[in-house]
């Protein structure tokens, strides 16, 4: 048994283990540990407390995926909703759909009896109005919902403190791989963005027999090249964990024009073995926290940086 989780999934890993301890799936592990960090605050970029839009309102989205059955769900612009990521498995368990966005995801919520929550707190409100002061001239800020929105939103590439997605791979005691993800994306993007996480293939994969991965930062690139199914068929073609990183590091680097910018990646395989892997230097995507079973605490990695000249 073991659990993968990055710099924001700090404050989940603990559940998603007892979970696994207790004789859980791989699948209710990383649900639980994602909720932990969805209703904290103190994660700023994802769930309650993330970063909202240009607009000043929380999308969020999430994606869970079950390695044994390949099935997976995802949400994608969901607002009002503390916990995308088991609303993202509801859809996934319940819907012959795989993903769900915007007001169909929110109406889906409702439907279910997810818990319904003000997801933007005083202290993101804060950032926000601080960003649109320093990037929005005072007359374009009084009524933002008429103006063209484009400019402002193309100031907020190169920012990367507002944080990323939380990322969750786990295998539990019969040997099943799962992996969720949750974020509330973009800080001031563009209303209705998606990023990787809620698309699987790009931020979220996972393959029992081979190996599960999933990404943060520039979900823009990651969508490029289908990162996180990559580094899996990497793995089914023979290439080690590191390996496989490493070449879906060169397939990110090997991307021209568009927005690009660092994405970290994490993944195992299904040993165990675990690779996280940056483009390039991201200060608080600097580490990742593994348990396995037996290890009598919770172990911090130091995430690597992918050579140069890959």
């Amino acid at each position: 048994m073991m659990v993968l989780t990055n710099c924001e999934g700090r404050v989940g890993i603990e559940s998603a283990r007892g979970s696994l301890e207790a004789g859980r799936s791989a699948l209710d592990a990383v649900e639980l540990g994602v909720r932990d960090v969805e209703a904290d605050i103190s994660v700023d970029s994802v769930g309650r407390g993330g970063s909202p839009n240009i607009l000043g309102e929380m999308e969020c989205d999430a994606a869970i995926m079950d390695g044994s059955t390949l099935m997976a769900g995802s949400v994608g612009a969901l607002k009002d909703y503390l916990h995308a990521v088991s609303v993202a498995r509801a859809v996934m368990e319940r819907l012959p759909h795989v993903m769900l966005v915007g007001d169909g995801a929110t109406r889906f919520a409702r439907e279910i009896g997810a818990e319904k929550v003000e997801l933007l707190t005083d202290a993101a409100r804060a950032r926000h109005e601080q960003w649109l002061a320093a990037n929005v001239p005072p007359d374009a800020r009084t009524g933002l919902d008429h103006v063209p929105l484009a400019e402002y939103v193309r100031r907020t590439v190169g920012d990367y403190s507002s944080g990323g997605t939380t990322v969750f791979l786990a295998i539990d005691s019969s040997g099943r791989m799962a992996g969720a993800t949750s974020t509330s994306g973009w800080a001031n993007s563009y209303p209705g963005r998606l990023g990787d996480s809620p698309i699987i293939g790009a931020g979220l994969y996972v393959d029992q027999r081979f190996g599960a991965c999933g990404c943060t930062h520039i979900g823009e690139m990651t969508i490029r090249v289908s990162t996180a199914r990559s580094v899996v068929l990497y793995m089914k073609q023979g290439a080690s964990v590191q390996e496989a990183c490493t070449e879906a590091a060169r397939d990110l680097r090997d991307l021209k024009g568009g927005t690009l910018g660092p994405v970290v990646i994490h993944a195992l395989d299904v040993y165990g073995n675990v690779c996280v892997l940056a483009t390039q230097v991201v200060v608080k995507a600097s580490a990742y926290y593994v348990w396995r079973d037996g290890l009598p605490a919770i172990e911090q990695g130091v995430t690597s940086i992918a050579p140069k000249n890959v």
